[in-house]
């Protein structure tokens, strides 16, 4: 048993009159005990739901961050190629995946990698309470097995071809371990929330982070002040991520380097959208009609691609406006450059794997 852990730990957990937050310091440390298992599974367990029930605070959130920063893997800047100097844009979206609404971000990080900019996506499997679609089955749908390629062949990848993905299981098992806890206290803890924030590379990078609630932003924009992040985006999106929704106008914050902070309104009607966002039946189904987008064939899905392909392709600097951006989006499609982009991926990794 660790009794400095079990101090921390007293500290959050003592109830409403006499519990307290931790500092910086106090977040990264307990968190760095977790991930090293120095804490004990009882304390791990007792930590993580006294954390949700008190919620956390930007400075909290920050101090895990820096515990991750420290721990958790990292892709590195390249340095030669197409891609080189050019920040990436890092998606941060839910752990525990999607449910009622068809996933949009791997579409979206096949439009920004064919317009030349880099991409960083992260996770792991189905993971409790929620136990949604998760990014990795959608990729391994789409012939893209991220899995069984060490960090270094992730990096590769990345420095080839654009987009890279940071996989939990095999990049950063220490996490990986904790999500058992999960599912044995019922509720998302509050590294549900951090990991959107979450950015496994080394350097300046655009942190795209989805929320659901809008005090989860005011928490975003916390935690970026404390860490000096600067250039970030925040997006109330589809089920807590990073895709705009079609059935309502699209609420998001941008922070840039100089800059204050923006609010931004995105209506999809006054770009020609209509007001539905394609259904997640399921996997099988997702996957055929990503393909179909991939052809260029009209849907949806489609629809909400476009929508979303545009806006990151003008945020990320590629597009000097959202209607170039929504233009660039649908010639990349309709040429085949974003289905030359998967296959690209998949017949490099397929290569790295043979090896």
């Amino acid at each position: 048993m660790s009794d400095e852990f079990r101090e921390l730990l007293r500290k959050i957990g003592s109830g409403v009159h006499t519990g307290e937050s931790l500092n910086r310091p106090e977040a990264a440390a307990a968190t760095r005990m977790m991930l090293l298992a120095e804490a004990t599974p009882a304390q791990i367990g007792a930590f993580m739901i006294s954390h949700r029930i008190k919620r956390p605070t930007g400075e909290e959130l920050a101090g895990m961050l820096d515990a991750y920063d420290e721990l958790g893997p990292k892709l590195k800047p390249i340095e030669t190629g197409n891609f080189a100097g050019i920040p990436p844009t890092v998606l941060g979206v839910p752990y525990d995946g999607r449910s009622r609404t068809a996933p949009i971000s791997p579409l979206t990080a096949l439009i920004l990698a064919s317009a030349g900019a880099p991409v960083i996506m992260h996770g792991g499997n189905i993971m409790p309470t929620k136990e949604g679609v998760p990014l990795i089955d959608i990729w391994q749908g789409l012939g893209v097995d991220w899995t069984k390629l060490s960090l270094s062949q992730v990096q590769q990848v990345f420095e080839s071809t654009g987009l890279g993905f940071v996989y939990l299981g095999t990049h950063f098992p220490e996490a990986e371990s904790l999500v058992s806890y999960r599912r044995e206290i019922g509720k998302r803890p509050p590294f549900a929330t951090m990991e959107l924030m979450w950015c496994p590379y080394l350097g300046d990078a655009h942190i795209v982070c989805g929320y659901v609630h809008p005090p989860t932003e005011n928490m975003f924009q916390e935690a970026f002040k404390l860490r000096e992040t600067k250039n970030f985006t925040t997006v109330k999106g589809l089920e807590g991520s990073c895709d705009l929704p079609r059935d309502r106008t699209a609420i998001i914050g941008i922070s840039k380097p100089g800059e204050p902070f923006e609010r931004l309104l995105i209506a999809h009607g006054d770009y020609g959208f209509t007001n539905k966002n394609p259904p997640l039946d399921s996997i099988s189904d997702l996957i055929a009609q990503m393909q179909s987008v991939l052809h260029g064939e009209p849907s949806e899905l489609m629809q909400s691609t476009l929508w979303n392909g545009g806006f990151y392709l003008w945020r990320s600097g590629i597009c000097p406006n959202m209607n170039s951006g929504l233009n660039k989006a649908e010639s990349l499609l309709m040429t085949g450059k974003v289905a030359e982009k998967l296959k690209e991926i998949a017949i490099l990794i397929i290569s790295l794997r043979s090896q």
